[in-house]
């Protein structure tokens, strides 16, 4: 039987270093394109205060490259020390998008970098803005294929299950690469992303307004980052929807779990703003509606209904007796290729086999599972009710907070009244934790609303992790946890150090390669105007 604490384990291992490394992606994913809009500005105007800004923005940016490329190497080493069979079982799938965009995607990106920062007095000012927004397009590239290997995870189309080799196999590519699942989670994170480095932006412009320093470069990066994070911010909401929509299509017992609905209501299908959902009656104690929101939000129609959660686990007992089914005939094919009344069974029930894998947690022999058994296998289909619910709430929340927010600073900027307000430049300063609030309660709401599947109705988290033992588990996330705080540490103490010097007229890069040998050309007298 499987050990469940070995799975909890890897799960939350692997749980601990993603979340951790997407501290860092969006902030790169931000900073790169707010860079490449601050070059170009300097490239058509010549003002030697823009180049300042992006030196100085760029910096940043490095530091947290570095960081985000040190914490993300190892979730590849995850796939197959924690989850082999997983590893096994989709790697034909699975492995294409990581593999491209590690050859693609992450050296395109990395080259770049490099040219980025030690190219100013090598390239002309129009090659080096290439470098630049070649940076930002790198940096998206390589989000676009993760997401498109996830989107799969989340979807799993143009691939079927091979008997002979135990595996899933492509059979269409091009569905994987425009699976509408991966399409509409590239959008909406990348967003997510912008609207993480606009923040960082104001809130590190707003410090240095706050205490009265650098004022030529808090005004103008304040300017953009307004401008930039409200477009931003706008898109993440309506990027949002069109990722409701796709759950609605691909991902139903996920959505009836957000809205904690347990049952199916009549078209259209008020959303849920507030409720205590009850696990243990099923039901929700207090509940406010907001009558045809949900509806025309996930159906976008006043007609078509949205399925409750219990509705859903009826329909998974029956995916899970015909997924027996498919179990019984993979045996009878795997012990006589040429039977083909069993190859006949099997092709027509295969999409089902999965769901005959949730009973693994209750007995090894499926085809002998009891009703009871199969209950209790299709309300492990239900994942956390109350996490899902209040995590999207929270994630919602702060995404309307940010849209207000950027809102009035656009306002102030239009207004030229940047900095007349202490109390703004305070409230910007400590809005600074809240995209990544935002984002990491996004995460959680994808992957742990997936649950139990590693793999949307293909292969359940329990059935894919390695063999390993508790001792392994616990020293390899006892040093993982330890080198991340490291890491932490240390990325805390360099923006600080950054921060803290602020812009100048070369970056800390510059100053620290090769003795300072690289002396940029002085200022010209117009510089900050």
């Amino acid at each position: 039987m499987i050990d469940f604490t070995v799975v909890d384990l890897s799960r939350l291992q692997f749980a601990a270093t993603a979340m951790y490394h997407f501290l860092f992606v969006p902030l790169t994913l931000g900073l790169s394109f707010l860079m490449a809009i601050m070059e170009s500005v300097y490239v058509m105007t010549g003002r030697e205060v823009w180049r300042r800004m992006t030196l100085f923005w760029g910096t940043c940016f490095g530091i947290n490259f570095a960081m985000g490329v040190a914490t993300g190497i190892v979730m590849e080493f995850q796939f197959g020390t924690n989850w082999a069979y997983y590893s096994h079982y989709v790697g034909d799938v699975f492995g294409a998008p990581l593999a491209i965009e590690g050859l693609m995607a992450f050296f395109l990106e990395a080259t770049f970098i490099g040219l980025f920062f030690f190219g100013w007095d090598r390239l002309s000012k129009v090659s080096h803005l290439a470098v630049t927004w070649l940076v930002a397009i790198g940096a998206n590239f390589s989000a676009l294929w993760i997401l498109i290997a996830n989107g799969w995870m989340q979807n799993p189309v143009g691939s079927i299950f091979n008997p002979q080799t135990m595996r899933m196999e492509v059979v269409d590519f091009t569905a994987v690469l425009f699976n509408p699942v991966a399409q509409a989670k590239f959008v909406h994170t990348v967003s997510a992303g912008y609207v993480t480095g606009a923040m960082f932006m104001m809130s590190i412009s707003a410090y240095y307004m706050l205490r009265g320093r650098h004022l030529d470069i808090a005004r103008r990066s304040m300017a953009v980052a307004a401008s930039f994070g409200l477009a931003s911010a706008l898109s993440v909401v309506v990027l949002g929807d069109e990722s409701g929509y796709v759950t609605t299509e691909h991902q139903k017992m996920k959505l009836a779990a957000m809205e904690a609905m347990w049952h199916t209501e009549p078209a259209p299908a008020g959303f849920m703003a507030f409720a205590v959902p009850n696990v243990e009656k099923r039901e929700n104690s207090f509940q406010v509606q907001i009558p045809y929101a949900l509806g025309l939000i996930a159906t976008r129609s006043l007609t078509q209904e949205v399925p409750g959660i219990l509705p859903l686990v009826d329909h998974a007992k029956t995916r899970i007796r015909n997924g027996v089914t498919a179990y019984e005939a993979l045996q009878a094919v795997r012990a006589n290729p040429q039977d083909e009344a069993a190859r006949k069974t099997f092709n027509a029930n295969w999409p089902d086999l999965g769901y005959s894998l949730l009973l693994k947690r209750y007995r090894n022999d499926v085809a002998q599972a009891t009703d009871a058994e199969i209950e209790k296998a299709a309300f492990d289909t239900v994942p956390n009710v109350p996490v899902l619910f209040w995590t999207f709430r929270l994630m919602v929340g702060i995404g309307f907070y940010l849209i207000a927010f950027f809102g009035l600073w656009f306002w102030l900027v239009s207004k030229h009244k940047l900095g007349q307000n202490r109390f703004l430049l305070w409230v910007a300063l400590f809005s600074l934790p809240l995209p990544w609030v935002a984002i990491e309660a996004g995460w959680l709401l994808a992957e742990y609303g997936r649950q139990p599947w590693i793999i949307e109705g293909v292969l359940p988290t329990f059935y894919a992790a390695s063999g390993l033992t508790l001792v392994d588990l616990a020293i390899s996330l006892g040093v993982f946890l330890a080198i991340y705080t490291i890491l932490a540490i240390i990325e805390l103490i360099l923006m600080v150090r950054v921060i803290k010097k602020g812009p100048s007229d070369r970056s800390v890069l510059e100053d620290n390669v090769a003795g300072g040998a690289y002396a940029p050309a002085a200022a010209p007298a117009n510089a900050n105007r």
